[in-house]
């Protein structure tokens, strides 16, 4: 099966190598220093056990056009890259493609194909600014997924596993179909856990519960999972954001099938895990903001209900962002 994997970083590095290792035919779309290292070098993944697995005959490449069009893409940058890129997306996808959004957060295409009901075609602004991704995105293309791994881009060309090896996938209209079917077979053949769910949407808020209160709160703490569910303060403040937007899934039609301290115990398990929000923050890039937080509170005036403490903690984290920016701003007029 031909792969193309669009961002070559921690999640579309692991998922690459392993399918890589299985025989498929993978596609790395990368720039920069990765780039060039896995042109040099390939790629190498260290699981959470210390193995190691080296693919070094890969394809790679900064083209779009160049890599041309692939039975499936893997959709691995952050929710807020996914619109620059959006057009030449096209260059990836043919009549039968499948386009796999592997996207924290509310995705763009939420209330697209098979989700019906009053808000069925409403547009969430928080995930998709001007409309771009659905502009060039058809959504028959795509089956969702909820990525629950852990990893970290240690180096160029090098990906190092922290926890998990599980992709939930589900088509949209909540069938289960031959062709999701078949990517739940290669993944699983490449070693990973990749369950089918006939509820995409429900996986994602499930997903999202965490993302939504620990992502942030880690971002403007400095704290790893499990300091902030370990100390009552930042533990408590996660519950009335989850309650919160559990709240808003509800009135959308969402069940969750676990509980709110169940979901807080998850994270508590990982440990001293940094979140990628406040990899980000450290590292100077761009934060994932309104995918994981703004759409939330879209949804929650879609749908009349208040979100004080969502709104609080979006409130700190766009002055955080804009400080950032500022600074980033300052070091490199300086640095001209």
């Amino acid at each position: 099966m031909s792969i193309a994997i669009v961002g070559a970083g921690a999640i579309g590095g692991q998922l690459g190598i392993k399918l890589a290792h299985a025989g498929e035919k993978v596609t790395f779309i990368a720039r920069g220093a990765n780039l060039e290292a896995i042109k040099a070098n390939g790629m190498r993944l260290i699981e959470e056990d210390g193995s190691e697995i080296h693919v070094r005959d890969v394809r790679a490449t900064k083209s779009m056009e160049e890599a041309g069009v692939h039975e499936v893409v893997l959709l691995t940058v952050k929710a807020h890259q996914v619109g620059p890129i959006a057009e030449d997306l096209r260059h990836l996808i043919g009549p039968e493609t499948v386009v796999v959004t592997m996207q924290n957060g509310i995705p763009w295409w939420y209330f697209a194909q098979g989700h019906g009901g009053d808000y069925a075609g409403a547009h969430i602004e928080s995930s998709d600014p001007g409309g771009l991704i659905a502009k060039h995105l058809d959504p028959k293309h795509v089956i969702g997924s909820v990525v629950y791994p852990a990893a970290i881009l240690t180096q160029p060309g090098v990906v190092k596993v922290v926890e998990g090896n599980r992709y939930t996938l589900g088509e949209l209209d909540g069938t289960v179909s031959g062709r999701v079917e078949r990517l739940s077979e290669r993944l699983t053949k490449a070693g990973f856990k990749s369950p089918v769910t006939s509820d995409i949407r429900g996986e994602i808020w499930l997903k999202l519960w965490g993302n939504l209160s620990f992502n942030p709160i880690s971002a403007l703490t400095h704290a790893t999972l499990v300091d902030i569910c370990q100390f009552p303060d930042t533990r408590a403040l996660a519950q009335s954001m989850m309650e919160e937007a559990q709240t808003i899934a509800n009135k959308l039609g969402i069940t969750f099938r676990v509980g709110i301290d169940r979901r807080i115990a998850g994270a508590e398990k990982v440990g001293a895990h940094k979140t990628s929000m406040l990899q980000d923050v450290e590292n100077g890039r761009p934060i994932e903001l309104e995918a994981l937080v703004g759409s939330v509170i879209e949804l929650g005036r879609l749908t009349g209900t208040p979100t004080p403490h969502i709104d609080t903690v979006y409130a700190l984290m766009r002055l955080l962002s804009k400080s950032l920016d500022t600074v980033d701003g300052r070091l490199s007029i300086a640095a001209g």
